[in-house]
């Protein structure tokens, strides 16, 4: 650490905001957290009832280097804190108009081989759009994830200077039109244009630099952690708290408070600094946490328009009115008894006319496409501690627009009647397509949420699901900066901020606001001791 110890808070107590305390704590400030919610966790949050444990938001382990980079910087490992498993295989995907289901395993050459039998040919294909995938995404990592984008070592570097028209032409050209150029059956071109969804985009909306994205699954391998993803926010708690951060649940931040400087110089203008956050007490009353340094780790358009007045926001809301959100969702929890064999640990549902599906999400006006591709999960395929014998555990995503409008969900089907409709639909299409006809007549436990509990619940911009889509102009240096250039002092971390999306990302953004704080500009990730190195083998 350089310079004296700072008090921070750190406004948010999701995985973002626990992943920041914890490296600032490390450095040696003094970090307090504050949280709305009960429980920390945010949008990586559980609920349980009648012996059901459902994780309520991230269900997909990727990019397991991010995480050993992170607990190193920590000084430990993944695997000292976190039980992980590898699924095999690691996805099953359905097909609007074809009888026959998809697996992905856990096996590059496997998959290699399952394309080439798919369409004569692909595997040479295949071969070649992995190769392009890793290229991109080992220089993604060195070059533009790891980076506040504050020095031009991060544009100039030989690497990048390189393979600038490759680059250009990854970012100016489309997901889908990058794919359709060398794959012709739809499955494999949906296959490998899902994970734009990850992103909060759609394959015709995200640059074709996102096909690093299929390196992931089809490569490295889908995870579990064994409990469930609540372990991840388990451990970031520890690790905070071993340090001596202090986490204040059910004590929502109000305001954030500055106070004006002096001028070096007559003729220089100085910004306002932080000096603390208001917030609300569990008891009710008023409360001021001083602090030299905020960290909005919640979603950044609450953070900026809600708890700073107009005149200090640098993503005021007009800002937003041009920015895109990526998705909304329906969610639906559901404790099934008796065993569900047709689906996988994770399944995907994927409607033949894709355009028109995220044409309905995406353009105006918006509406919940019917049908719908979607989601389920079943982690009591991998873990019995879910749910209660001979019970299965499914959790059903539902892509719809980001409109709290749709309405709010609830438990054994009170929600907002637009909510149970698309939720019944879903289970509806789940039993027919993957040939479980009383799946709904086998349901001991609902429950639903909608775009609205997204606002309630998490202050989610326009009850987003996820954040700002990773479109052309939101992604890399283009999307929102995390640092305030109206108040010094104050930053953010998350998936509304650099680098973007999903929960490997929201690690890097915590490394991202470590290097601001530290006054760090170097491009790539920060050094990991060599005794964590040694220990952990990689």
């Amino acid at each position: 650490m350089t310079g004296a110890p700072k008090r921070i808070v750190v406004i948010g107590g999701g995985v973002a905001g626990l992943a920041t305390a914890a490296l600032l704590a490390e450095d040696g400030h003094d970090v307090e957290v504050v949280e709305k919610n009960e429980q920390p966790g945010g949008r990586a949050g559980s609920w349980s009832r009648d012996g059901f444990r459902f994780d309520t938001g991230p269900s997909w382990w990727l990019m397991p280097d991010v995480f050993d980079h992170f607990f190193g910087l920590l000084g430990t490992t993944t695997a000292e804190q976190i039980d992980l498993r590898r699924l095999d295989p690691g996805y099953r995907v359905f097909f609007e108009g074809h009888d026959e289901s998809i697996d992905i395993m856990a096996d590059e050459s496997v998959n290699r081989a399952l394309f080439d039998a798919v369409e004569p040919g692909a595997g040479v294909a295949f071969d070649e759009y992995l190769a392009s995938a890793r290229h991109a995404y080992d220089l993604a990592v060195q070059r533009f994830l790891y980076t506040n984008f504050d020095s031009p070592r991060a544009f100039l570097g030989r690497d990048v200077l390189a393979n600038a028209p490759r680059l250009a032409a990854l970012l100016v050209g489309t997901l889908d039109k990058h794919i359709a150029a060398r794959f012709r059956d739809r499955r494999l071109r949906q296959i490998l244009g899902y994970p734009a969804v990850f992103l909060g985009s759609s394959p015709d909306r995200a640059p074709a630099m996102y096909h690093l994205m299929s390196l992931l699954d089809l490569a490295d391998g889908v995870r579990y952690p064994d409990g469930g993803f609540t372990r991840l926010v388990d451990a970031l708690v520890r690790l905070a708290e071993q340090r001596g951060v202090r986490i204040r649940t059910s004590t929502p931040a109000t305001a954030i408070l500055t106070e004006s400087r002096r001028p070096t110089s007559p003729a220089r203008r100085r910004r306002p600094a932080v000096s603390g956050v208001e917030v609300r007490t569990p008891g009710g009353g008023t409360e001021i946490v001083p602090a030299d340094i905020v960290v909005g780790a919640a979603d950044l358009h609450h953070v900026e328009t809600r708890l700073l007045p107009p005149e200090l926001q640098t993503f005021p809301q007009r800002w937003w009115d041009r920015a895109t959100s990526g998705p909304g969702a329906v969610l639906v929890y559901l404790g099934v008894r008796g065993p569900v064999p047709e689906l996988q640990h994770h399944s995907l549902f994927f409607t033949e006319d894709w355009t028109a599906n995220f044409d309905s999400i995406f353009e105006k006006p918006t509406r919940i496409p019917t049908p719908a591709s979607l989601y389920v999960c079943k982690p009591s395929a991998t873990d019995g501690s879910v749910a209660p014998a001979d019970h299965e555990n499914l959790f059903i995503l539902v892509p719809v627009p980001a409109d709290p409008g749709l309405g709010r969900g609830g438990i054994d089907g009170t929600g907002d009647p637009l909510i149970e409709q698309t939720a019944d639909h879903a289970i509806e299409m789940v039993a027919r397509w993957a040939g479980v006809p009383d799946l709904a007549d086998r349901v001991v436990v609902r429950r639903t949420v909608g775009p609205a509990d997204f606002v309630t619940d998490l202050n989610s911009w326009s009850g987003g699901a996820l954040g700002p889509a990773h479109t052309l102009r939101q992604s890399a240096f283009l999307r929102a900066a995390n640092r305030s250039r109206k108040v010094s002092g104050l930053f953010y971390a998350g998936g509304s901020t650099t680098p973007g999306i999903g929960l490997p990302m929201c690690l890097i953004s915590a490394e991202l606001v470590r290097k601001r704080v530290r006054g760090d500009r170097s491009v790539g990730p920060l050094p990991v001791p060599e005794a964590v190195v040694s220990r952990s083998g990689t």
